[in-house]
């Protein structure tokens, strides 16, 4: 007898909800069963769109739908109690990067998960994307030789008026600019060289126009495997711009994330054509859908979660100090 759906109830009805939705609704196994969102017309449209359920407070979501699964697309500082509430309820998680405001926070979400025996998923879209993974196979083919560094730069207008106000206040956000885009960056370039970062330099500025968060940051990384790395971002006016340069002892990768993947074995870059694949987020349901079928709870995806949030913490102390600091 074949076994019902999972049920899945997604925290945060954002931007982001609507992702989350399709890919369930893609995935053989789960079905949506609610969303809970504190604007009741956002959580109203929605259910409408989805044809489920709208709460505005996910603790009664939880308890009145007891879903398989819970999706948590809220904001960085509710990470941790939803999380730990949703597990505590038999939930296996699905939660939206950076995983928390801290690594303290990370290990208490990991061990209300171990205690509770449910799976947990930190949705680091990085690894899903059609061009990332394909940059990836070409690395470990040795298309470009052996990596030797990595130059990753990221411009976009961080203060705009239509970004809320919470992803600029640093209680609640747990940064600026490198804490929400600069852990993509972190997760890129461990992913792709398969590597940890040891040891960190950095320098930060604040100059937005509104919030306690930084606007910029530079960031030089070295990792465990030899790769040394830069994070270069800005949220200040200018040209916006999204480029990993992944350079190697027999060639050099460009890659514009969700956009192109770019070749050069000497000479100018040439264009590939890069394999199509499922959306990120129905390889991120297909992979959650495992853990829950495998009988092996295990918790490297969050491991690797909170080790991202020990690199941005290491960032922060070595802005603050002036001196390179070990991860």
């Amino acid at each position: 007898m074949q076994r019902p759906n999972y049920k899945v109830a997604v925290l945060g009805a954002g931007a982001i909800a609507s992702h989350h939705f399709d890919a369930i609704g893609r995935t053989a196994g789960f079905e949506a069963c609610a969303v809970a969102d504190i604007h009741e017309s956002r959580g109203g449209e929605i259910a409408d769109r989805y044809g489920i359920t709208a709460y505005r407070d996910y603790r009664e979501m939880i308890e009145q739908e007891r879903p398989d699964a819970a999706a948590i697309a809220l904001p960085h500082y509710l990470h941790m109690e939803a999380a730990v509430f949703a597990a505590e309820r038999g939930c296996h998680l699905m939660l939206e990067k950076p995983m928390a405001l801290s690594t303290a926070e990370c290990d208490r979400i990991m061990e209300a998960a171990q205690a509770a025996n449910v799976r947990l998923l930190i949705g680091h879209t990085q690894h899903y994307m059609a061009h990332n993974l394909y940059a990836k196979q070409l690395v470990q083919r040795g298309e470009i030789g052996q990596v030797v560094m990595i130059h990753d730069i990221r411009h976009t207008d961080y203060f705009q008026p239509s970004r809320p106000d919470w992803f600029l206040k640093r209680s609640k956000s747990g940064g600026g600019i490198l804490a929400n885009l600069g852990t993509h960056s972190i997760d890129k370039i461990q992913w792709l060289t398969e590597g940890k970062v040891r040891k960190v330099s950095a320098t930060i500025s604040h100059h937005g126009s509104r919030g306690d968060v930084e606007g910029s940051g530079m960031i030089y990384l070295e990792l465990n495997n030899g790769v040394s790395a830069t994070i270069v971002q800005s949220g200040y006016a200018g040209a916006p711009r999204n480029e990993t340069e992944i350079i190697g002892t027999h060639g050099m990768l460009k890659l514009r994330t969700g956009d192109s993947l770019w070749l050069s074995n000497g000479g100018e870059y040439k264009q590939l054509e890069v394999p199509h694949t499922a959306s990120p987020f129905e390889l991120q349901y297909a992979e959650l859908l495992r853990a829950i079928q495998s009988p092996d709870n295990r918790f490297d995806s969050a491991q690797y979660g909170r080790g991202v949030l020990a690199v941005l913490e290491a960032v922060y102390r070595a802005a603050k100090t002036g001196e390179g600091q070990y991860v």
